[in-house]
């Protein structure tokens, strides 16, 4: 899918099998993140406002529902994620006073079947302590514009959310702002709030923690335990138990300055002397993170988890110094920067070891598979590394930049892997 297009390719040969067109009315086309499927339909949002089912064998609609409102400046770009009997949508629209959800819809008919905010909507809702006031908590942003994960033993939804508004200029929202910043779970068929970890709480620096949380099995002190991790915007490793939100881990998995360490919980404490100011403040990472909406990857083979990320130092300016901001008022502006790939060793949050970028490389989502083989879009093209080690294993230039993540499948016997670069799709089949 691209913004306002789904396609179907033949996936022996490349060969395009349908294409269907959505007659838009506007909205941002910044990026369309991916398609959804459930038996024979498949489920894709649009930039303005759509989640739209498509018969998965010819592309002909069956249906179209309104998630959001164009006229407020949301607009869709999420890939949906079909769970049991919902469908999962989230929200973009992060520039704008407007509280970000999640909504659930009926596979078959596109009814509306709950929605959870991001941020409370009434003075009784959890969270609402944590903000000034309940105008200012209505309005108070946390986009869900990436896709959710889903551990079905729990029945359990991750979703993580953006950043809270203003943006940067924060007079108006003192407190923790939540659930901006966080990953939250909640259950599959009800929306209700279990848990949340607040990843950057009062966020001052556009760090969404929309950054896939990854679920995975692990060993904890000796001890089997469910796990969820997120390598976040703002530079910081965490690993939860995916059951309660409690933190194992919380460490940098690139230089940061921003905060004074972490509180008994395993939050980040932000450093107000870090926050955007009228004559400017030295912050590590900038605005775009450490990392950002490139999905990672987790190995059980070697324990790791991989990220693409980037090491960076902007001078952080405030515009509205007054006691009630609208928008950002603020940005940063950019200095020194470094792309790498992180290795990341679960137990410890310890970078294992470090794959460097040339300028401009490593802005790709991750793959790694069971044959210790880890596939990314890097400075060379598309990458292959050794998952244990990081040493390099081939590239292959597409003309393009790949900024998507890569997908592995089999096939008549054969293991293909996929990847997109500019308006084009390539194909690599593995030597046996």
């Amino acid at each position: 899918s691209t913004p306002d297009h789904a396609y179907a390719i033949d996936a022996r040969t490349g060969r395009e099998l349908w294409h269907y067109v959505w007659a838009s009315k506007g909205g941002n086309h910044l990026a369309n993140r991916g398609m959804g499927a459930l038996n024979d339909t498949v489920y894709f949002e649009t930039p303005d406002c759509h989640l739209v089912a498509l018969d998965i064998r010819t592309g002909k609609e069956r249906w179209n529902r309104e998630i959001c409102d164009l006229n407020r400046f949301y607009y869709g770009s999420v890939a949906p994620v079909v769970i049991k009997n919902h469908v999962m949508a989230g929200v973009s629209g992060d520039d704008m006073d407007n509280p970000g959800y999640l909504q659930a819809h009926d596979p078959v008919t596109g009814e509306l079947q709950w929605r959870w905010y991001a941020v409370p909507q009434s003075a009784d809702e959890p969270g609402s302590d944590t903000w000034p006031n309940l105008e200012a908590a209505k309005h108070g942003g946390g986009m869900t514009w990436q896709p959710v994960t889903y551990d079905p033993a729990l029945n359990l939804v991750y979703v993580t959310t953006g950043n809270p508004q203003p943006v940067m200029a924060h007079r108006n929202r003192p407190g923790a702002n939540l659930f901006t910043g966080s990953i939250v779970a909640l259950n599959a068929d009800t929306g209700k709030m279990v848990w949340y970890f607040q990843s950057s709480p009062h966020d001052t620096h556009d760090w969404d923690a929309t950054q896939t949380a990854v679920v995975f099995d692990g060993t904890i002190d000796g001890k089997p335990r469910k796990l969820i991790a997120q390598a976040s915007r703002n530079g910081m490793f965490f690993v939860l138990d995916r059951t309660t939100g409690k933190a194992i881990v919380s460490s940098d998995y690139n230089k940061t300055n921003w905060s004074l360490g972490y509180d008994k919980r395993g939050q980040p404490i932000p450093n107000p002397e870090k926050d955007p100011r009228v004559d400017g403040t030295l912050v590590s990472p900038n605005a775009g993170g450490a990392t950002n909406w490139y999905p990672p990857s987790f190995s059980p083979k070697t324990g790791l988890f991989y990220v693409n990320a980037s090491r960076s130092y902007s001078v952080f300016y405030l515009y509205d110094p007054s006691d009630q901001p609208a928008g950002w008022g603020g940005t940063d502006r950019g200095g020194w920067s470094e792309s790498m790939l992180q290795a990341i060793d679960y137990r410890t949050g310890k970078v294992r070891w470090s794959h460097p970028w040339d300028s401009g490389g490593g802005r790709s989502g991750i793959l790694s598979t069971a044959g210790n083989v880890l596939f990314t879009g890097g400075s060379a093209g598309f990458t292959a590394l050794n998952a244990t080690t990081g040493d390099f294993l081939w590239a292959s230039r597409l003309g393009s930049a790949v900024s998507n993540g890569p997908i592995t499948y089999e096939l008549d016997a054969h293991q293909y892997v996929v990847v997109g670069a500019g308006n084009s799709l390539a194909a690599f089949v593995l030597n046996r």
